[in-house]
């Protein structure tokens, strides 16, 4: 979006060529208003899945505690269950066609006064603005985030993530999001992402809510007794653990909440995981990482003064982080702990709740992140987001 502005753009990678890491991930609605702007939601789509329902059962009950359908939304748009090569690739063409230059083989250690340093302790050029796109482990976030007297919380769950073949549509919905909960503490999961560029095949994410202290005992314990396990909760993922045959397919992810109060600094500012992380329980990561991007292009280009552009970038998105970030605290706890009593609320009294007159658009409106609706709007000047 910048380097469309007839700005110059370098990005420091700190892999030896730019490449995806990570598992597959929802885009939703809002994430999609941001493709559309920048014109390429149809490529995106070519590689996607269409996502119109979230389905989670309780285990061994079998009853519904999560039911929540795209078409209950005032405006109804399918999410798309996308592999990150596959929105990787997308960006990364569209980067380049727009003549981003890359600097590879740069892991950065820190940001001051628009100048980079790398680990090895050499320093780049100067630049007019760094953006910090690092993620969640960014050392330049949590300089800023220990700096204003905060701390980031590490959550004790985090997952076990694999992508495997999609297995078949006799029992797996290939338009679903499908989970199975034992309490909270835990949980399965099955997402259909499409394919990858260049592959015909579809393919799934699948995934299951682990305790980091519990990784290696998970490790030791071999993946037959943990397949035994899995299909005790859900014998139809049967097809899914046959295609895992190394415990290196299933990748250990941690989860954190920080949220910094404010996300830019002198000729610095902080985008996505870096300036906000946590749990994926409401699937927003990669969508606010879109909209955080969108913000700080449009406010580059609304505001000649540099200090101004990029408050202006942390008020647009303040509240709407503010709100998911309180939402996400909050509910991970009923699907992702220890203990009984949230299991029991979250089955026996959130369940019924969101089946009652006007509910069901709330929660369809809620996990496509349109609270306080964020999308782009007309209003915005596309130039900022198509070539000239």
């Amino acid at each position: 979006m910048l380097a469309r502005q007839g700005r110059r753009v370098t990005v420091y990678e700190r892999f030896d060529q730019p490449r995806p890491v990570g598992a597959g991930f929802m885009l939703q609605p809002t994430g999609l208003a941001v493709l559309d702007r920048m014109g390429l939601t149809a490529e995106v789509e070519t590689l996607a899945q269409p996502i119109d329902h979230l389905f989670g059962r309780a285990h061994p009950s079998g009853r519904v505690v999560l039911d929540v359908r795209y078409a209950d939304l005032a405006n109804p748009r399918p999410a798309l269950g996308v592999h990150r090569a596959a929105l990787f690739h997308v960006l990364h063409r569209a980067a380049v066609g727009a003549g981003v230059a890359f600097e590879t083989n740069w892991p950065v250690r820190d940001a001051v006064q628009g100048r980079l340093e790398r680990q090895d302790g050499v320093t780049s050029s100067a630049h007019d603005l760094i953006v910090d796109a690092m993620g969640a482990g960014s050392p330049v976030a949590r300089r800023l985030l220990a700096a204003a007297g905060h701390r980031r919380m590490e959550l004790a769950f985090g997952a076990l993530w694999a992508t495997t073949p999609w297995p078949d549509d006799r029992h797996f919905d290939p338009r679903a999001l499908q989970q199975v909960y034992r309490r909270a503490d835990t949980m399965i999961g099955v997402l259909p992402v499409g394919r990858r560029p260049y592959d015909a095949a579809l393919l799934a994410t699948f995934f299951w809510s682990l305790k980091h202290a519990d990784h290696e005992h998970w490790r030791a314990e071999g993946l037959d007794a943990w397949k035994a396990r899995v299909l005790g909760f859900w014998p139809e993922t049967a097809p899914i653990l046959d295609t895992l045959t190394d415990p290196d397919q299933l990748t250990m992810a941690r989860y954190g909440h920080h949220t910094l109060p404010l996300p830019v600094a002198t000729k610095l500012a902080v985008i996505g995981d870096a300036a906000h992380s946590t749990s994926p329980q409401l699937g927003q990561g990669v969508n606010m990482g879109l909209l955080d991007a969108f913000a700080l292009a449009e406010a580059l280009d609304r505001h000649d003064d540099l200090d101004r552009a990029l408050h202006a970038y942390a008020a647009e998105r303040r509240w709407h982080l503010r709100l998911y970030q309180a939402l996400s605290l909050v509910f991970t706890p009923f699907y992702q702990a220890d203990g009984r009593a949230l299991p029991l609320i979250r089955d026996h009294i959130l369940g019924p709740v969101s089946r009652l007159p006007g509910a069901a658009r709330l929660l369809a409106a809620t996990v496509s992140g349109l609270l306080l609706d964020p999308r782009p709007d007309v209003r915005v000047d596309a130039r900022a987001l198509t070539p000239h």
